[in-house]
């Protein structure tokens, strides 16, 4: 970890042969203030001796932190009462906080909107199923892909996220399934998702830092397996095989949308730098590093990549590598307010998941949550809704 947290514009994304796709107010921001999973050991007992602590009050620290998921000073017994609150505005500053709460799905799915240091506001969202329960967590303010049917694409990209914002989403999480906010009753956050706002690719060495904190048992972290993270992309090549270097076997999903060059060059802009034989061929290269199936993320849009010739394209690119290496995930559309891509009709989708299957392909629906509240893939655009 890097003594400040990763901030600003992705590093060449402002020039070259694809652009990142900037917010209005894009301009560099200040830094969020340094939090503890920001920082490495040494850099924690630096900060800690600076407030005349020993080194033995940082293994404390993290022991609040990740096995009891606090960064209240009043529960931290263990510590001088008169060294709780310093120690807490050091090392656990207000990185996000929560504006507004929204409920679907009979109380199993909740999406908050948090506002960061700086103004901006970024989304998460907490879904209970029968034997898991998951959360999708932002990377970035923003997102700079531009694919023109997401309504995150749309905002542009503002900054990335300090690893401390990242993980105070899953802290805060697990906190909320403990205490028993979602329906169900008090439970255990099982799996990590970073399909929230932002190309995860695009802000790595936050994103890696957080995997590596989210997986590390406690108390150097959240003691979430590595298999049940997942970390997506548009395709960013050198990202997919950096990852892949890394020996963490989260999975990974690539949101491709299209069987073809000349249809994914209209839907993911990304596919003008890296087309859709490098983005599979750095796909099934993960597939053959990490043992773990790739998610083939696949937004069904009506008339426009659901028939029957693109679900055969689809597989025959899929089945090229010859193993059983990717599960095709088609997803029903989630419609965003004034755009021309919509969802495909029920039968279409049927179609499209009978023919990938007949060729042997793994594929399952996705089921869309939250769409109700706008908690759903693509739609996920910091807009300030009701409470509920």
């Amino acid at each position: 970890m890097a003594g400040q947290p990763d901030s600003g514009i992705t590093p060449g994304g402002e020039h070259g042969g694809f652009r990142d796709v900037l917010a209005p107010g894009h301009a560099r921001r200040g830094k969020p203030p340094l939090h503890f999973t920001d920082m490495d050991d040494r850099a924690r007992q630096e900060a800690a001796g600076k407030l005349g602590l020993p080194r033995f009050r940082v293994s404390q620290l993290a022991n609040h932190y990740f096995s009891h998921l606090s960064i209240d000073p009043d529960t931290f017994s263990d510590f001088p009462s008169a060294s709780r609150q310093e120690a807490a505005e050091r090392f656990f500053p207000a990185l996000i906080t929560p504006v507004t709460s929204q409920v679907a799905d009979r109380g199993m799915t909740v999406k908050t909107l948090w506002k960061l240091f700086d103004g901006s506001q970024i989304e998460s969202v907490l879904m209970r199923y029968p034997k898991r329960v998951t959360l999708c967590i932002s990377s970035q303010v923003g997102c700079g892909m531009g694919c023109p049917f997401c309504a995150t694409g749309q905002l542009g990209l503002t900054r990335n996220m300090s690893t401390g914002e990242i993980l105070e989403q899953v802290r805060a999480a697990a906190v909320a399934v403990r205490q028993g906010r979602l329906a169900g009753g008090p439970g255990r956050l099982s799996n990590v998702v970073f399909m929230g706002m932002g190309e995860p690719m695009g802000n790595y060495r936050s994103v890696l830092s957080a995997v590596r904190q989210i997986s590390a048992l406690p108390p150097h972290g959240f003691g979430i397996s590595a298999r049940n993270i997942t970390v997506s992309t548009v395709g960013v090549v050198p990202g997919i095989r950096k990852l892949a270097g890394e020996g963490i076997p989260v999975r990974l999903a690539v949101s491709l949308h299209a069987p073809s060059d000349a249809l994914r060059d209209e839907l993911v802009p990304m596919n003008r730098r890296f087309d859709t034989e490098q983005v599979l061929d750095a796909a099934h290269d993960y597939y053959l590093a990490s043992k773990r199936r790739v998610s083939i993320e696949y937004a069904l849009m009506r008339g426009i990549n659901d028939q029957a010739e693109h679900a055969r394209l689809l597989a025959k690119r899929l089945n090229h590598y010859g193993d059983d290496w990717a599960h095709v995930n088609p997803i029903p559309l989630n419609p965003i307010e004034g755009s021309r891509w919509t969802a495909s009709e029920p039968e279409d989708e049927r179609r499209f998941l009978e023919i990938l299957h007949a060729a042997g392909i793994a594929a399952t629906l996705r089921d869309t949550r939250g769409s109700d509240i706008d908690g759903a893939c693509g739609q996920l655009a910091a807009k300030t809704g009701q409470v509920h």
